[in-house]
């Protein structure tokens, strides 16, 4: 396809995002909301890209993607080429293209976000690989050396499909282990179909077979599996498990209930939407309710998306600083908005009301912003500002802390006073055991998908590189 790049497209067209689904359908449907980009959407918008001599955007990207190539395959229409591109330095990126912050990272880095508005480097990408897939992109493995070596890997999330990618082309047999019904870990099953339909995650299952990874999902270790039999079947084992225990609150009226927990109100949804059953996430149907979620973060924001979709009354984020200081990404911020959510900024939570055991209420106090010596401003309530929101079903979702299991300990695999694991200063993701690695959340703590991507591929090639010492070692001995 001949393809006559303009070096002034970027003059000529203006940014533009994916169309979005009408808002009386967004609001009331669990599937993404974002319209696909077609051939030439995605032509015209990858040609604004100015190819930069030292692209920031591919700085800024935690896993370091190629991005203004894959840009440039794009607009040619060189799909199946700018997909494997893509693959090169990221396992997952149908996933980052639909839910990475971008306008935190590689499109806040883009030469043109100040003045002319950054590349839709995120919907681009989304669009290579989901053209590839439907043509039948995949990974070029006829190469390939087989190594004598298994690896299991424990948690089906971003981390451990990305160690088990970078795995298998390297020749390495890998074994997935998941006590869910589906792989992904929470992006299945604690991001809501609105931002990542399970499809995509069940398509790259598809494509990791293929790659002969083999997935035990319905596993738990430590009961289906004892990690020491686990231990015995493999020559090495990467974690990926994530962290899954919430930053608590304590406010007075609490035991009193009507306090929904995140995560369970996420999965349970996603359980009901799949007929599934999981034990311990009961669908919570907010229908009808008066809902108040407390934090500013991303898990915030898809609970209170969640819950119009439900059919709530009311939707209301409570965040204690201003929207400029929210940990979340903006643009789902502005979606939040756009769906009808109403925000109370620069306010805190004080206590619980109730009418015997009804939860009517919660009494607030306004905050303002105070300088502080840790660098990020801090609330400060003032006196007088008391209020009383209605509510009758109230969401923490402040984050959530390390939650190793029991059985690390038996591994030999050390945590530090966090419940993080610790990483020995030898390779990257090598933990106390040397046969043992680990990456992701719970290493790093709560963070990006991107971030467990690009920490779990380097801890997989620092796997290859563990396996091929030990083969020369048995040879030698």
């Amino acid at each position: 396809m001949s393809h006559s790049k303009d070096v002034f497209a970027f003059l000529e067209h203006e940014r533009r995002d994916p169309d979005v689904y009408p808002i009386e359908i967004r609001r009331t449907e669990f599937r993404e909301i974002y319209k696909p980009f077609d051939q030439e959407n995605a032509a015209e918008q990858a040609d604004r890209c100015l190819d930069c001599g030292n692209p920031y955007c591919e700085w800024k990207c935690p896993v370091h993607n190629y991005i203004p190539n894959w840009l440039k395959l794009a607009g040619e229409g060189r799909i199946m080429e700018a997909a494997t591109l893509c693959h090169e330095t990221n396992s997952l990126p149908e996933v980052c293209g639909r839910i990475c912050p971008q306008d935190r990272l590689c499109e806040q880095a883009c030469t043109l976000t100040t003045g002319f508005g950054a590349v839709t480097i995120g919907a681009i990408e989304r669009y290579i690989v989901d053209e590839a897939l439907k043509q039948g992109w995949r990974p070029d493995l006829s190469r390939v050396k087989p190594r004598p070596w298994s690896v299991g890997i424990v948690g089906a999330g971003p981390a451990g499909l990305a160690c088990a990618d970078v795995l298998s082309r390297n020749g390495i047999a890998a074994t997935v282990y998941d006590r869910y019904p589906e792989i992904g870990g929470l992006l299945t099953f604690g991001i809501p179909d609105f931002k990542l339909e399970m499809s995509v995650m069940q398509r790259r299952r598809e494509v990791l077979e293929d790659a002969g990874v083999r997935f035990r999902l319905g596993c738990e270790i430590g009961s289906d599996i004892r990690p020491e039999e686990l231990e015995r079947m493999h020559d090495a084992l990467f974690f990926g498990l994530g962290t899954y225990r919430p930053v608590e609150a304590s406010l007075p009226g609490m035991e009193k209930g009507g306090i929904v927990p995140a995560l369970e109100y996420l999965i349970g949804q996603t359980c009901s939407l799949y007929g599934l059953e999981l034990p311990g996430y009961p669908h919570i149907d907010l229908a009808g309710e008066d809902v108040l979620v407390l934090g500013g973060g991303d898990t915030a924001m898809d609970c209170v998306r969640t819950a119009v979709r439900q059919g709530a009354a009311s939707v209301t984020c409570v965040y204690r600083r201003d929207k400029e200081n929210m940990p979340g990404s903006p643009r789902e911020v502005k979606h939040a908005m756009s769906e009808g959510v109403r925000f109370e900024f620069n306010t805190s939570p004080l206590s619980l009301r109730h009418e015997g055991r009804q939860l009517t209420g919660l009494e607030v106090v306004r905050t303002r912003l105070v300088a502080s010596g840790e660098g990020r401003a801090r609330p400060e309530p003032i006196e007088g500002s008391e209020a009383v929101l209605p509510a009758s079903a109230l969401i923490f979702a402040f984050g959530y802390r390390p939650s190793p299991p029991d059985w690390l300990g038996a591994l030999g695999v050390d945590t530090d006073e966090w419940g993080l694991v610790r990483m020995e200063d030898r390779l990257p993701g090598q933990t106390s055991n040397p046969a043992v690695f680990a990456a992701g959340d719970m290493v790093r703590g709560s963070d990006l998908v991107v971030t467990a991507v690009a920490d779990a591929r380097e801890a997989a090639f620092s796997m290859v590189e563990y396996l091929d010492a030990m083969q020369v070692a048995r040879k030698s001995a």
